[in-house]
C-alpha cells in the first residue's frame, strides 16, 4: 500500500487543509512476548495488568472483507487543523515485545441466601466486547492460562449470541422469556434463563441520525488491527447511511481536530475519503476529543432523533484526564446532553478494557470490540440498530425469590452492573440501554429449598427466619423490569412471574447453548463456583444445538475445541 503524503498549502489569513491520498499507513506486527498466568482470584485491585503479547495481529486484509475506499487522486477540503504531533511512519517502526493491555479485576459474587437477601437487583448490559476479545486471544493461541480474569466477563458472552425469545407484545418494548432447567454443573441447583427481546428495526425507517465519530489516531493506534481497521469499518457504516443523517468527524492525539462537520449522510464518498486519509502520531489526549464531539453532537442535535458519539479507540488514553475515575466523571457529565454513546474497541497489545467498559457504561451506550472485518460487519451492518438506535433506557431488573421454593441464588455475571435494592425503584440512579433489535440474557444458579446443598445465612436477631418460609402459591420468583421512554425521564414497571410450569426436563436448544456459554466463562475464568464444568460438559451441551444456521454459535463450537487443545 503506498504511503500516504500529507500536503499542507498555506495561504495568507486562510485556514484550510488539503489532505491527498486515501487508506492508511501500513501496521507493524505484534513481536510478542513473554507471557504471564492469570492473577490470583483473590486479586483485589480495581485494575489488573497483564502481559499477554504472544498473539498477533488479527489478519484484516481478507479479499472477501476488503472495503474499496476513495481512491489516491481524490482530494477534499476540510477544516484548518493545526497539531505539532510528527505523523509516524509504520515502516520504520517496531512494536514494543511487551504488553499492557488492562481489564478492571473481577470479584465473583458467591451464593445469597434468600433469607436474607431474597432481591436481586442488577442493571441491564448488552455489550459483547468480552466475547470477541476472548475469540481474539483463542485464535492468537493464548492458552487457558494466559487469559485474564477480567477479560472474561459472562454476560457479555451471552449477550454477544441471539435466542428464539418472544417478541414484545404491542405497545411494549421487549419481550419477555423465563425457562428453568437444570444446571449442567451443579446436580444440586437448578439454572434460571431471563430473556429480553427488543423488536428489530430498518435501519432506513429509524429516527434521524446525528453522528459524530470520535476517532483516535494517536501512535498507539497505526497497526494493521487499529487506524486501518477502523477505516474499513467506518467505510461499511458510512455506506449505510442517507440524507436523513448528518455526520461530524473529531480526531484526537495530543490535540483533537474537527475534520468534518454536520455533513449530510448522502455524502459518502467524502466522509469515506476523510477517514481514509487518516493517519497515526502522537500522544492520546482522550478527554480533549470527548469534549470537541459532545460540543459538535450539541451543536447538531436533533430532537426526537439518534445523537451519538461513537469513539473508535484502543483505550490508551495518556494525556489530561485520563484515569478510569476522571473519564467517569467527564462522560457521567456529558451523558445529560442526552447524547448517546458508542465505544468500539481495536487492536492487541495496549487496549485498555477497563476505560472503555467504563466509558460506555457512564455514557449510556454499549461497547463492542472489534477484532475483524467480520465483526464490524455484525457490529455496525448486521446490529445496526441495535448499535445505534436505543428504544428503551436505564433498564433495571429486580428478582425476588420466594423462600417457600428456593433457599439460595447467584447471578452468574454482570458483577459490575449490580444495584442496591433502593437503586430499583430510584429514576435517578443510571441503568443500562437497549436497542432496537437487541437481546439480553441473564441466567441464575438456582437452589431449591430442598437442595442438599448448603447455603449460608445469618440468624437475625429481629426477624424470624425459620418461620419466614415464603407463600406456597406455586410462584418460585417474580421477575420486575423497570426501564424508561428514550424521550422520557419517568419509568414505567412490569412484572413477570416465574412458577413451576417454567421448569422443563428437556429445555430448548436456546437454554442448552446459553448454558453452555456459560460453563464455558467458568472455565476459562477458572471460577471458585464452576463445581462440575469441564470442556467435555460443555460440548456435550452444545452437541444438542443445531449450530449449522447460525455462523456465530459454530464459531463458538470451534473456539470450545481449540482452547481445550491447548490443554492437551
Amino acid at each position: 500500500m503506498k504511503k500516504k503524503k500529507v500536503c499542507l498549502i498555506l495561504s495568507f489569513m486562510m485556514t484550510a487543509m488539503l489532505l491527498y491520498g486515501c487508506g492508511a499507513n501500513s501496521g507493524g506486527t505484534d513481536n510478542g512476548g513473554a507471557n504471564t498466568p492469570k492473577a490470583d482470584s483473590s486479586e483485589k485491585d480495581v485494575v489488573q495488568h497483564y502481559d499477554l503479547s504472544d498473539g498477533t495481529a488479527s489478519d484484516v486484509s481478507g479479499a472477501e472483507s476488503e472495503i474499496q475506499t476513495a481512491g489516491s487522486n481524490q482530494f477534499y477540503e476540510m477544516d484548518a487543523c493545526a497539531s505539532n504531533e510528527a505523523v509516524f511512519d509504520s515502516a520504520d517502526m517496531q512494536m514494543p515485545d511487551w504488553n499492557t493491555e488492562e481489564y478492571s479485576a473481577v470479584e465473583e459474587p458467591g451464593f445469597k441466601s434468600v433469607a436474607n437477601d431474597p432481591l436481586s437487583t442488577f442493571s441491564a448490559d448488552v455489550d459483547t466486547a468480552s466475547y470477541s476479545n476472548l475469540r481474539r486471544m483463542i485464535e492468537n493461541g493464548y492458552s487457558l492460562a494466559e487469559i485474564p480474569e477480567g477479560a472474561v466477563r459472562i454476560e457479555e458472552m451471552l449477550n454477544y449470541f441471539s435466542y428464539d425469545y418472544k417478541l414484545p407484545k404491542k405497545g411494549e418494548p421487549f419481550g419477555v422469556t423465563t425457562v428453568i432447567g437444570d444446571c449442567p454443573w451443579n446436580e444440586d441447583a437448578k439454572l434460571l434463563q431471563i430473556g429480553l427481546k427488543t423488536e428489530e428495526i430498518d435501519f432506513s425507517e429509524a429516527p434521524d441520525s446525528n453522528l459524530v465519530f470520535l476517532l483516535d489516531v494517536s501512535g498507539s493506534m497505526y497497526t494493521d488491527d487499529k487506524l486501518p481497521l477502523l477505516q474499513k469499518s467506518f467505510a461499511m457504516l458510512v455506506r449505510e447511511l442517507g440524507g436523513k443523517d448528518t455526520v461530524s468527524i473529531v480526531t484526537y492525539a495530543g490535540a483533537d481536530c474537527v475534520v468534518l462537520e454536520g455533513e449530510s449522510g448522502d455524502n459518502q464518498e467524502k466522509i469515506i475519503a476523510a477517514v481514509s486519509a487518516l493517519e497515526a502520531g502522537g500522544s492520546t489526549n482522550g478527554a480533549d476529543g470527548i469534549e470537541t464531539a459532545y460540543k459538535l453532537a450539541e451543536q447538531y442535535f436533533i430532537e426526537g432523533g439518534n445523537n451519538r458519539v461513537i469513539l473508535a479507540t484502543d483505550g490508551d488514553l495518556n494525556v489530561g484526564p485520563s484515569s478510569e475515575s476522571e473519564l467517569d466523571a467527564l462522560i457521567t457529565e456529558k451523558k445529560e446532553s442526552g447524547v448517546c454513546l458508542t465505544v468500539l474497541g481495536f487492536g492487541t497489545g495496549n487496549i485498555k478494557d477497563n476505560k472503555m467498559e467504563t466509558l460506555a457504561d457512564r455514557g449510556n451506550g454499549n461497547y463492542a470490540y472489534i477484532d475483524s472485518v467480520g465483526e464490524a460487519k455484525k457490529v455496525l451492518v448486521e446490529q445496526m440498530g441495535a448499535t445505534l438506535v436505543t428504544v428503551a433506557k436505564d433498564v433495571k431488573l429486580q428478582v425476588e425469590f420466594n423462600p417457600a421454593y428456593i433457599k439460595g441464588y447467584r447471578l452468574l455475571g454482570y458483577e459490575n452492573r449490580t444495584l442496591a435494592t433502593q437503586d430499583f425503584d430510584d429514576d435517578t440512579k443510571d441503568a443500562g440501554e437497549i436497542g432496537a433489535g437487541h437481546m439480553v440474557t441473564a441466567l441464575y444458579e438456582i437452589v431449591p429449598a430442598d437442595s442438599s446443598q448448603e447455603i449460608p445465612e445469618t440468624k437475625l436477631k429481629y426477624q424470624d427466619n425459620e418461620n419466614d418460609t415464603g407463600v406456597k402459591n406455586g410462584e418460585w420468583m417474580n421477575l420486575k423490569i423497570r426501564y424508561k421512554e428514550p424521550d422520557k425521564e419517568e419509568s414505567i414497571l412490569k412484572e413477570y412471574p416465574v412458577n413451576e410450569e417454567n421448569y422443563v426436563k428437556e429445555p430448548s436448544e436456546d437454554f442448552c447453548f446459553a448454558a453452555a456459554v456459560a460453563e464455558f466463562g467458568l472455565i476459562v475464568r477458572d471460577s471458585a463456583y464452576k463445581g462440575e464444568a469441564s470442556f467435555e460438559n460443555v460440548r456435550a451441551l452444545l452437541k444438542k444445538v443445531d449450530t449449522d444456521e447460525d455462523d456465530y454459535k459454530d464459531e463458538f463450537v470451534y473456539l470450545v475445541k481449540k482452547l481445550q487443545r491447548t490443554m492437551e
